[in-house]
């Protein structure tokens, strides 16, 4: 799998623990449908220590950490900024209480969009919301495959994927985008190009009807 290639006509990445891609699942989602396509839905599992240190709260106390005061009002401004656009979707945004290893449900994505891609915005509503308001155990093999199974996709198989092929698929992705420029979620990729953040989806539709007209501002509405 090429990280700039796809059939379809438009790639997606996502990330499931990060803030910003939370609130472009819905947009997104509704492009999609808007305009009949299926897009290539992919995980890119940031790697958020290596640009803004690590941390560890219990009982909403910071515990461990290793962020500077430049970092920390950095993260702060990012999960204000989010939750803004959540609340207006009407979910709820809490700041997690550590950084996530987010892979295993990032691989069922490629599990989805392998077995029963007609299920993805079902599994999308059975990881996102719940993790966002802090209910679901995102590293537990177990925890993602009975969101899988929520979202009527069978599981069987899926943690022997998520430790195998998948996994390798995941990792050569991830091996890839950062050469290629791609450092967030959501990105989306089309003819080679990609952006980066939800508030290009209307330039993104503009470019999919087939570019007739003026290019849109960089803006959508809800």
């Amino acid at each position: 799998m090429k990280a700039l290639e796809s059939d379809a006509p438009l790639i997606v990445y996502v990330d499931v623990k990060s803030p910003y891609a939370f609130i472009a699942i819905e947009p997104t989602l509704a492009l999609e449908r808007s305009l009949g396509m299926q897009f290539d839905w992919r995980p890119l599992t940031l790697d958020i220590p290596s640009y803004l240190g690590s941390a560890r709260k219990k009982e909403g106390k910071v515990v461990e950490s290793t962020r500077t005061p430049r970092q920390w009002q950095a993260v702060k401004y990012a999960y204000r900024d989010a939750r803004r656009y959540a609340e207006r979707q009407g979910h709820m945004l809490k700041g997690t209480e550590k950084i996530w290893d987010s892979s295993i449900a990032n691989i069922g994505i490629l599990w989805v969009m392998q077995n029963a891609r007609d299920r993805l915005s079902a599994y999308f509503a059975a990881v996102y919301p719940p993790f966002w308001r802090r209910e679901l155990d995102i590293e537990d093999v177990n925890v993602v495959a009975g969101c899988l199974q929520q979202a009527g996709v069978s599981a069987d198989g899926f943690e022997a994927f998520q430790s195998g092929d998948g996994r390798v698929i995941h990792d050569n992705l991830l091996a890839q985008l950062h050469p290629a420029g791609i450092y967030g979620v959501p990105t989306y990729v089309f003819n080679g190009e990609f952006l980066f953040g939800r508030e290009h989806l209307p330039y993104v539709e503009w470019h999919l009807r087939g570019r007739e007209g003026q290019a849109p501002d960089i803006a959508y509405s809800i």
